[in-house]
């Protein structure tokens, strides 16, 4: 698939937990460096690893699109965690989004995580979206995405930084500058202008551009 770097040995490379100092930091600054990580949730019904492909940056006071822009609330608390939590939320009553908290603690901001590809546990991703769904696409768009991981409810707040959390974040393996591509956030009615979204050129699994008449965070 374009867009996709692999080991010599043809197997994609999964890599260590990524350390919470490394996602420290500006979102916007971070966003880019998030394509090509690599986040592994396990769960009962067994393991989903996932290569991320596009992500949007969202800010906190200062971004009038940011869940946090109005201040904290029970809803967007995870956001003023620490870096490296996991925040999870319930879009227009049917779907489930996760983002990757940036901190510092207090100072909200938080990375959407809008597509990727998956590399292994295909059958158990599969099972999760629609029947037909064609590979490639499995985990397209950031409800997509948070569907074939079992991201949910009750992994908001998990710390994708420790080693014994059920869905952690691995380096995974670095995409070339010639890869990457911005552009505008998807279906946002605010700061829609601002080239906040990031995603590897060429990949089948990065979502189609489309405006928005509502809010993300």
């Amino acid at each position: 698939m374009p867009g996709i770097v692999r080991p010599s040995g043809g197997r994609p490379l999964v890599g260590r937990v990524l350390s919470r100092a490394s996602l420290r930091g500006d979102a916007v600054l971070l966003a880019p460096t998030l394509l090509g990580r690599v986040i592994v949730s396990d769960s009962p019904q067994g393991r989903v690893v996932l290569r991320i492909t596009e992500v949007e940056a969202y800010r906190g006071d200062d971004d009038p699109a940011s869940h946090a822009f109005r201040g904290l609330t029970r809803r967007n608390a995870v956001m003023f965690d620490e870096p490296g939590h996991l925040y999870t939320y319930f879009v227009y009553g049917m779907h489930w989004c996760a983002n990757i908290v940036t901190g510092p603690v207090g100072l909200p901001s938080a990375v959407l995580l809008r597509a990727g590809e998956v590399l292994s546990g295909v059958e158990l991703a599969a099972s999760r979206r629609a029947g037909g769904t064609r590979l490639e696409h499995l985990g397209r768009g950031p409800a997509g995405l948070a569907s074939v991981l079992g991201l949910g409810a009750e992994q908001n707040g998990l710390d994708l930084c420790l080693t014994s959390s059920r869905v952690t974040l691995r380096t995974g393996e670095p995409v070339p500058d010639a890869l990457l591509s911005s552009g505008p956030r998807v279906g946002v009615n605010v700061g829609a202008q601002l080239p906040w979204r990031f995603w590897v050129t060429g990949s089948p699994s990065v979502s189609a551009y489309r405006a928005g008449v509502r809010r993300r965070p």
